[in-house]
């Protein structure tokens, strides 16, 4: 079949692909035998490949597409911007009007004491930026030696070398030598992997402890933050009990430790909030955040900055020597001020939280009677399901990642895009989505569940 929009078929878009294309996370050997699927386009929370497949997107692009596709309005603000100012940069005390609208919106939608933005275009950049603006703090405040930023195992942070430093993933870690220095792990608030015999408030409690005890295992006074996601979302969509955030935050509080609110999956009302830390009630330092924020229109990015961390930067500081060329980027900003704007005056955050949210997760917990299926987690429009060989002991199938990918696999085959991690299936649809297209979504996701099991023998 050939593709009209660009006027290849297939094959031929597959074939350049492979000699040109190194694609993010990919195994390129096996990339080359299979071949790239090519999306053309899409609207709402539908995409189209190059063979006229219409694909329910789960996961709203890469967890960032939350107005969904198609949206004119970001789209004629993008291309009034480029008409009118296509570039400028925000070095050598210039700036322009999207980069200072921009900053007022997010300090109106982020928590009170956020009023300061640093743009970047990326969540790796801005976890590359927390790392430097952290360190800054503290070498102004007299303290240079509290260096070290703890964060978790199995978090995920971005894929540059602070980034992935920062995240806790083993195979990025293996790759390039890192982590680089002054950065250290704790386990994860994974009660359905870690939990034993513990409740989930008793894990919760139990798990932040760890961030305690290795704050006293470095010293006190050589750590320079702790950095958490709300919700881990790479790594599984891992929701901590209740009780871990509280516990975190007295901690940070009673060691003076910055507290990082990684906020690029989170933000922007995935989780019925416009911030995890609404959801949570937490009073982060700094807040990196991305993804949401154009909805995925524009690469853009930032680190949101406490008035605490700003007054020290301004009172103490002389220059910060870091930036990037497209940091605030015109057009991107006037996307991500307009995708603001909609998120608002529309009221998709809130419906989110009072209509389609609860609508998802009513609907997702009823695919947990599947026998493949052996915990659901889940908060707004975020989901996670367990994929377990053996229900009765929380132990999966014996080869990790194999029914995930297989069950993947099959949400292809049958038009829905659900991500696999290992055996974990993970949902995130843009925030626009309805309670149709939800049905439609979990219609689609519990026969990919029964063919797999089929294969397995777990049906």
């Amino acid at each position: 079949m050939t593709d009209r929009t660009h006027n290849r078929p297939t094959a031929e878009w597959q074939r350049l692909d492979t000699a040109h294309h190194l694609h993010p996370f990919t195994d390129y050997k096996a990339l080359a035998k299979k071949g790239s699927r090519i999306i053309t386009r899409a609207d709402g929370v539908y995409l189209w490949d190059s063979e006229g497949n219409k694909i329910l997107d789960g996961m709203a692009g890469l967890w960032c597409v939350n107005l969904g596709y198609g949206r004119k309005e970001l789209i004629e603000a993008g291309c009034r911007q480029l008409e009118q100012l296509p570039f400028y940069n925000n070095f050598f005390q210039t700036t322009h009007p999207p980069a200072v609208e921009l900053s007022a919106l997010l300090a109106e939608v982020t928590p009170k004491h956020l009023n300061h933005v640093f743009f970047t275009n990326s969540g790796s950049e801005a976890n590359d930026t927390m790392v430097r603006m952290v360190r800054r703090y503290w070498d102004l405040m007299g303290k240079p030696w509290r260096h070290t930023i703890i964060s978790r195992k199995n978090a995920y942070h971005g894929s540059t070398m602070a980034g992935a430093s920062l995240g806790g993933m083993a195979p990025m870690h293996a790759q390039g030598g890192l982590p680089i220095p002054g950065i250290e792990h704790i386990e994860q608030p994974y009660w359905y992997m870690l939990g034993g015999g513990l409740s989930p408030d008793e894990f919760g409690r139990k798990a932040a402890g760890w961030l305690e005890d290795k704050i006293n295992q470095i010293g006190p006074d050589n750590v320079a933050a702790f950095i958490g996601e709300p919700i881990q979302g790479a790594g599984g969509v891992i929701v901590p009990p209740e009780t871990y955030w509280p516990e975190i935050s007295r901690i940070c509080k009673q060691y003076d430790i910055l507290l990082v609110a990684d906020e690029v999956i989170c933000g922007f009302g995935r989780t019925g909030e416009w911030f995890g830390s609404d959801y949570y009630a937490l009073e982060p330092d700094l807040m990196p955040m991305a993804k949401g924020m154009s909805s995925g229109y524009l690469p853009i990015g930032g680190v949101m900055v406490s008035d605490r961390v700003v007054d020290v930067l301004i009172d103490k500081g002389g220059e910060f020597f870091h930036g990037f060329t497209y940091s605030g980027h015109p057009a991107a900003a006037a996307v991500a001020a307009e995708n603001i704007r909609v998120l608002r005056d529309e009221g998709i955050v809130d419906r989110v939280k009072k209509e389609t949210a609860p609508y998802f997760q009513k609907r997702l917990r009823e695919i947990g009677d599947h026998p493949l299926v052996d915990e659901i987690r889940g908060i707004g429009l975020l989901g996670g399901i367990e994929l377990m060989g053996d229900k009765s002991r929380r132990r999966g199938f014996e080869n990790d990642g194999d029914l995930g990918s297989r069950c993947r696999d099959y949400c292809f085959e049958n038009g829905l895009v659900m991500r696999a991690v290992l055996d974990s299936m993970i949902l995130s649809p843009p925030l626009v989505i309805t309670k149709s297209e939800i049905d439609e979504l979990m219609e689609k996701a519990g026969r990919c569940l029964d063919l797999t099991a089929r294969d397995f023998g777990l049906s």
